[in-house]
């Protein structure tokens, strides 16, 4: 089985298009790419439903989407019996759980992905830049005491790049993923292999191989995705993610129903 369950609904010039007939190319392309199944991960502070949680410029400036139309485009492709998923990648917000768990209980969500962006004003992956506020250890140190919150959390069924921190190519020196392993394992969540990672200035999949290596250890399950924007990005260097799946010791990758969970051989 292959899938790719990470991807934003867009028209081919890459603008926000959540109608059903945007679906199609993307599976489409996922049938040419030799994927299984696709899963739709709209960010959620593009929906004005959702946004009493966002704070930080870069979300609320792009707030201005029903959310609706989404959560219709894809179940109405599920329904016609095309093989989509209806997903959503959610920022983090520490101290909002409750009204997160709230704003999204009425969607017939298949998954969520759980992402950290921000962290105290400050961008992980964007400007203002956390590695130049805070210096690179401790920038590593805080997003990774974010992510295991977001685990802690309960929200989410998978982490998302779960080292995202890493995305400029700045490294702290030595990291130690054990603790971070731990609390994933703890909470029960998948992480995320992303070849997005490829197509940034860092150059590499996420998450890292030690990472994986210690998720394996400790029994936590996988999910694959591309992150693709465009149809044109779906499934692009899965032979690269299934390698990194491999080395680490995985041999099966996680399938979501109606935020149910399930192993499949990996393809």
């Amino acid at each position: 089985m292959i899938v790719d369950y990470h991807m934003h609904l867009r028209n081919g010039r890459e603008e926000i298009a959540h109608d059903t007939w945007s679906v199609e190319p993307f599976v489409d392309a996922a049938r040419a790419a030799g994927v299984d199944e696709i899963g739709f991960t709209e960010h959620g502070y593009y929906f004005t439903q959702l946004r009493t949680l966002w704070s930080e410029p870069y979300q609320t400036e792009r707030c201005v989407y029903d959310l609706e139309p989404y959560v219709d485009a894809v179940v109405q492709a599920r329904e016609r019996g095309l093989p989509v998923k209806l997903g959503l990648e959610v920022d983090y917000v520490p101290g909002r759980e409750d009204e997160t768990r709230a704003l999204l209980a009425p969607y017939p969500w298949d998954y969520l992905l759980g992402s950290v962006h921000f962290i105290d004003g400050l961008a992980v992956d964007g400007e203002p830049r956390l590695v130049d506020e805070v210096g690179v250890e401790r920038a590593w140190g805080r997003y990774f005491e974010a992510l295991a919150r977001a685990a802690r959390s309960g929200l989410f069924d998978s982490l998302s790049h779960p080292d995202l921190v890493k995305i400029f190519g700045d490294r702290a020196e030595a990291f130690d993923y054990s603790e971070i392993a731990d609390e994933v394992a703890a909470a029960g969540v998948a992480v995320e292999v992303s070849t997005a990672g490829l197509r940034k200035p860092v150059g590499e999949l996420y998450p890292h191989p030690d990472l994986l290596a210690a998720c394996r250890e400790r029994g936590v399950p996988v999910t694959t995705g591309s992150d693709a924007h465009s149809p044109d990005v779906v499934g692009r260097d899965f032979d690269r993610a299934r390698e990194l799946l491999r080395s680490a010791g995985y041999e099966t990758v996680t399938v979501f129903e109606r935020r149910q969970r399930r192993q499949e051989p990996l393809g």
